[in-house]
């Protein structure tokens, strides 16, 4: 079992920066790669930014360039740094794990409740 707890959501203006974090908790061994979604009214639910165990990152094409995701393992958190925000950014953003369990030999996700995040024009 993997914990994920998202925050730094909030409301911003359009061009702003917004930082969020995913603080990761269990069976952290496990994690194979954390990854950022995003769910806005009416949308799937899409990828933004992924990092793998060997920190390995990958972007939307939606965003890259404007977004950052790092990890801190010293605090297992995964960072998403959100520069020139736009409004069609306003989403909930999730925190997903994806974890390997070889004692069942079986892959596992893993979703934080998910933080809000809204962009003015």
């Amino acid at each position: 079992q993997v914990q994920l707890v998202e925050s730094g959501g909030g409301l911003v203006q359009a061009g702003g920066s917004l930082r969020l974090a995913c603080k990761y908790s269990g069976d952290i061994d496990s994690i194979n790669g954390i990854s950022w979604y995003r769910q806005a009214p009416g949308k799937q639910r899409e990828s933004v930014a992924g990092i793998s165990h060997a920190d390995d990152t990958s972007y939307a094409r939606s965003v890259r360039g404007r977004f950052s995701i790092s990890r801190d393992r010293t605090k297992n958190t995964v960072y998403l740094q959100m520069n020139s925000l736009r409004p069609e950014d306003s989403a909930v953003y999730y925190c997903k794990a994806d974890t390997y369990d070889p004692a069942v030999v079986r892959d596992f996700v893993f979703w934080g409740q998910g933080t809000q995040v809204t962009v003015s024009s």
